[in-house]
């Protein structure tokens, strides 16, 4: 981007039940200047958003709800403007989930179930739950097909996963990508413009920063 050009407007929602500020320096190191805010009418004036989540699902939906952001968030989504979700930022795209009571947005069919526990892997050792660590990603289809969220990143790529549930969308087609953990996991979903990842890429290294340079790329081309 030109030194001189207009820095997209990107807005990292802080719901209060998440570590906004490793997003926050994850996209200042690829170039943007985030705005992290609980307002949501912040989000009606950005280009793109990022909506991350750690901990509970029904503990961010009690924030967007208490907030007043659940409807401006379905808003955003609805304005083809590149929303980014991560972790349970993605999780609460869905319907529902079997961690909580309390509905998801509904952005994204389907549901969240628990990883099954008792599982071994192929030694024979315990695999625990949650699920934490680095794990290799398979992306679907060839890259030219992807998302572009997830341009130039290698097939087989490893990023850095926290959790305890997995995202099961009921449109196979949504699924961008999966891991192994024993059983299936939903890596990424892509609905259009709302991508989510189950792993962290600000935790992630240089494949990580690169979702973020890409989200960047398209807030850029959405600000110009």
């Amino acid at each position: 981007m030109p030194e001189n050009s207009k820095k997209p407007r990107i807005v990292v929602l802080n719901t209060r039940a998440a570590n906004v500020h490793s997003v926050e320096k994850a996209l200042r190191k690829v170039g943007a200047v985030p705005i992290v805010t609980s307002d949501p009418s912040e989000l009606a004036s950005a280009d793109a958003a990022v909506l991350p989540g750690v901990g509970a699902s029904d503990a961010v939906m009690t924030a967007l709800n208490s907030l007043e952001m659940s409807a401006p968030v379905k808003e955003f989504a609805a304005s083809g403007k590149p929303l980014l979700c991560v972790c349970v930022g993605l999780q609460v795209l869905f319907d529902s989930s079997e961690e909580g009571e309390l509905p998801g947005l509904g952005l994204v069919d389907g549901n969240v179930q628990l990883i099954p526990s008792g599982m071994t892997d192929e030694l024979g050792a315990a695999m625990k739950v949650p699920h934490m660590g680095w794990n290799e990603v398979t992306f679907a289809g060839a890259e030219a097909d992807r998302n572009p969220m997830f341009k130039g990143i290698p097939q087989g790529s490893h990023f850095y996963f926290v959790h305890s549930y997995r995202c099961v969308p009921d449109e196979q087609a949504e699924i961008a990508a999966t891991a192994n953990y024993g059983v299936e996991i939903c890596a990424a979903v892509a609905r259009g413009n709302v991508v989510g990842t189950q792993f962290h890429p600000e935790k992630s290294g240089d494949v990580g920063l690169q979702i973020y340079k890409n989200f960047l790329d398209l807030a850029s081309a959405q600000a110009k």
